[in-house]
């Protein structure tokens, strides 16, 4: 038998190709493992924290995220807003928070942890309406008293600007206030609060 002569070219042509098709392999079969790490939409949707950056939210604007499906607003009030507030409690149902509509730590007269950003889910505690923003000072549909709140115009409900329920509306209670913490200044985590 003759001595058989090498393609060197080719074999590190083969070399070259089979390595590039096991990298690619690789990374196909990681890419999986590495998103599994990453909450998907269905387990944000069922109940994963979400983080909001609250940098970005102006005086007396609200913004809505979702958390578990519903509504979430975040509300940063004005320091007129937040003054109004102590003027309202003998006209609504539970003034002190004191049902328990939100955690312990938003259990004071603003029901958030820092007075200017109230953190509320946005359904109606009637009959899971979701009630409109309204800052207007004493517009003619909802009377001279009215100094800004919420209005669910489905049935009437009013809640101020810390989410209290006035009294003879039909919802009965105030509106949930979620468990949250802040991570820094601007970055708020929405359904964690260890």
């Amino acid at each position: 038998m003759g001595e058989q002569q090498v393609d060197k070219g080719r074999r590190r042509f083969l070399t070259v190709a089979t390595s590039a098709v096991g990298g690619v392999a690789v990374v196909g079969m990681a890419t999986p493992f590495v998103l599994s790490f990453f909450p998907s939409e269905r387990a944000k949707a069922a109940g994963a924290p979400v983080e909001v950056d609250v940098s970005k939210i102006e005086a007396g604007q609200k913004i809505n995220v979702e958390w578990r499906g519903k509504p979430v607003w975040l509300l940063n009030r004005t320091p007129e807003q937040l003054k109004s507030l102590p003027t309202l409690d003998a006209r609504l149902v539970d003034p002190a928070s004191e049902l328990p509509q939100q955690p312990v730590y938003c259990q004071n007269g603003h029901r958030s942890i820092k007075p200017e950003l109230l953190v509320a889910v946005g359904i109606c505690t009637h009959l899971g309406c979701s009630p409109t923003y309204r800052p207007d000072i004493a517009p003619a549909d909802l009377g001279p008293e009215w100094v800004g709140g919420f209005y669910c115009p489905c049935h009437g409900s009013k809640f101020d600007l810390a989410a209290r329920v006035f009294k003879g509306v039909p919802a009965p209670k105030n509106l949930e206030i979620p468990p949250h913490k802040y991570l820094s200044n601007t970055r708020l985590l929405i359904g964690d609060d260890k």
